[in-house]
């Protein structure tokens, strides 16, 4: 016991405020983090130095810094930059959201790709798409709408006296099935122009991603990452049950329904910026929660490890190909599903599944 104590106290830093107030965060994960936000940075520099016209580490840090020449700057921060910072969002948001219908659920497989919510925004995105022959900005209004009537639904068919784990996942694999079914049948009712733009972006791509996805996308996250973060404490006591968290202080339904809606909108947002780009909230998640070694939700950790599984999957999707480029949605797809056969084989010899 004193052995285990001596060893908590080594790993836990706490830092104290004039004002009194402390903050007690885990050595480990505080360098996880630390260490992952280096290689997001490291990585986003590349990729924009990366393309037919390359520009070197050195000099894309000094045209960020506003001392590169006309040419590199409109390279770096009108075509390039943009699109980084998309990827950085998107990961992030998918990274977070992933984390907390993880810990909602306590399911390694509750994550918004299983559950349905992308397939949801997917839908609301083609509505507009094939029906509607929308704009991009009216492609994201659908794709948000679709993402939250998605969670609502989902929601609602999994309350039994409140929303529980296994529950809540199966209701979302039944819910993913049909609104896939529903994408099948949008596409077979569009014309030709309509339905490869439909399948193009169903792929999830940040090819021509500009400054207008940024912003709105930097706006929500502003908003609802510091939401997120005010209420882990909750999130973390949710986790030893409902029974626990009640006798604790916790408003259990409260909390678990504010951090749903933050999760499909922080899911719907991504996906309305770049497409259903797979597997990144269900492997982020785990990752960082392996890397950290400390249970709870790992919510910071996994935001990170999103940013950064994204941007070096749009490096590879551009450069591990020769010259044939692919669409980011691919490269997440076949490594995520690997991940996905992995963790499937593993929860199986431990007997969860």
């Amino acid at each position: 016991m004193k052995t285990a104590a001596k060893t908590a106290a080594k790993t836990t830093l706490t830092l104290r405020t004039p004002g009194g107030l402390s903050l007690r965060t885990d050595v480990r994960a505080l360098v996880v983090v630390v260490v992952l936000l280096l290689a997001a940075c490291a990585a986003s520099v590349v990729l924009i130095g990366t393309g037919d016209f390359p520009i070197s580490f050195g000099d894309v840090l000094k045209t960020l810094a506003g001392h590169g020449t006309a040419g590199q700057d409109f390279i770096v921060n009108e075509l390039r930059l943009p699109r980084v910072l998309v990827g950085l969002l998107v990961g992030a948001s998918l990274g977070l959201g992933g984390a907390l219908f993880q810990s909602i659920s306590r399911n390694p497989l509750g994550s918004p790709d299983v559950l349905g919510l992308s397939q949801g925004a997917t839908s609301g995105a083609l509505v507009v798409i094939v029906l509607l022959s929308g704009t991009a900005a009216q492609v994201t209004v659908g794709a948000l709408i679709g993402g939250l009537l998605t969670g609502l639904a989902i929601y609602l068919l999994a309350w039994k006296q409140g929303v529980h784990g296994y529950r809540l996942v199966l209701v979302g694999i039944g819910v993913s099935a049909v609104v896939t079914a529903v994408n099948g049948y949008l596409l077979t009712k569009a014309d030709l122009v309509d339905a490869t733009r439909a399948v193009v972006w169903m792929t999830g791509s940040l090819d021509g991603r500009d400054w207008s996805q940024v912003w709105p996308l930097l706006a929500l996250c502003a908003v609802l990452v510091p939401l997120v973060l005010a209420n882990a404490r909750g999130l973390r006591m949710m986790e030893m049950g409902d029974d626990v968290s009640n006798a604790l202080g916790v408003r259990v339904e409260r909390v678990r329904l504010l951090l749903m809606v933050a999760a499909v909108l922080l899911t719907a947002a991504a996906t309305a910026a770049a497409g259903p780009v797979s597997f990144v909230a269900l492997t982020a998640p785990q990752l960082a929660r392996r890397l950290t070694g400390s249970p709870g939700p790992n919510l910071v950790p996994s935001l990170c490890m999103g940013a950064t599984l994204l941007v070096t999957a749009d490096w590879a999707s551009q450069r591990a190909f020769g010259a044939d480029q692919l669409p980011v949605g691919v490269v997440t797809g076949v490594l995520g599903g690997v991940y996905l056969l992995w963790l499937l084989v593993t929860e199986r010899r431990a007997g969860r599944i």
